[in-house]
């Protein structure tokens, strides 16, 4: 697994690999219940000490909330467990590198490890388009480590724009071709 950013300073990260394994099986389960539902297939899961503090999947379609990622679900849904918006010693596993909005969320509620599985080249804040969690000015480090179960997730991923492709074409096949003067462009 690649690692990318640093631990906060005097935490105490206990790392179990069978663990992190479970742990990102289900943020993929998580991943294909928002394929199924229409969305980007990102599944998140959120931890602290063994225990599921919150989970999520890609909703902004369904929820109309841009901000509806997976790991805004899951911080979420653990915030309101512990009643608490920080949440030290939590790691977070996501199907997906995190984007720049994500990135920040993760540092303000102070989670200590994200483990992400697939790259996200484009977006991806980790690694991918700039090293967010190693930035200076930040008040909280967070370690990151990526590749966990890359594979299945950058493949569920391709399956499901693969579909949304082919099902895109379908549909414009049956078109008129766009005329001038009319609405659509």
């Amino acid at each position: 697994m690649k690692q990318a950013g640093q631990a906060v300073s005097g935490s105490v990260l206990t790392i179990d690999r069978s663990r992190d394994l479970e742990f990102m099986r289900e943020a993929l389960e998580l991943a294909q219940q928002g394929a199924s539902q229409g969305e980007v297939p990102v599944g998140a899961v959120l931890v602290r000490d063994g225990v599921v503090l919150g989970r999520g999947f890609n909703q902004p379609i369904g929820l109309h909330d841009p901000s509806a990622h997976a790991e805004m679900q899951a911080v979420r849904e653990a915030a309101c467990s512990v009643q608490n918006y920080r949440l030290p010693g939590s790691t977070l596993y996501v199907t997906l590198e995190p984007c720049s909005m994500c990135a920040g969320l993760l540092v303000h509620a102070r989670i200590a490890r994200v483990v992400y599985a697939a790259s996200e080249p484009r977006a991806g804040m980790a690694v991918s388009q700039g090293r967010f969690f190693e930035q200076e000015f930040l008040n909280h480090r967070v370690h990151v480590e990526g590749g966990l179960l890359a594979d299945e997730s950058a493949q569920l991923l391709r399956s499901f724009f693969h579909a949304r492709r082919k099902k895109r074409g379908k549909a414009q096949a049956g078109r008129l071709p766009d005329r001038p003067g009319s609405c659509e462009a």
